[in-house]
């Protein structure tokens, strides 16, 4: 009796999915292409902000399934929009979340 219940129990907390957030930073000829940040980040599931900033970088923030959240990691670093240039992307703040502290994804000015 004790086992199929530890058995249940074990299945339900693999199935379920940790969430991560983590800050960001795009540095090179990227100003104006949050537009491009936000579509990807809905594209994929995710919660978050973006933002350009005076400098000429974007900023910003992503929650969501860590797995999805690598995804888009990837995307800023690597891919970006279709006419930018990514020189660099820093990642600050990333931890395992509980539950979500943003919904849905948003461009700020």
């Amino acid at each position: 009796m004790f086992l199929p219940l530890l058995l249940f129990l074990l299945s339900v907390v693999m199935t379920q999915q940790t969430l991560t957030s983590v800050d960001f930073e795009v540095f090179g000829n990227v100003q104006g292409r949050s537009k491009y940040t936000e579509e990807e980040g809905r594209s994929l599931g995710l919660s978050g902000w973006v933002k350009n900033t005076r400098q000429g970088s974007v900023i910003g923030q992503v929650q969501g399934p860590a797995d999805r959240v690598s995804e888009m990691k990837y995307w800023l670093e690597h891919v970006g929009s279709p006419s930018s240039r990514i020189d660099r992307a820093v990642f600050s703040n990333q931890k395992d979340i509980s539950k979500l502290e943003l919904h849905g994804f948003s461009t700020r000015y």
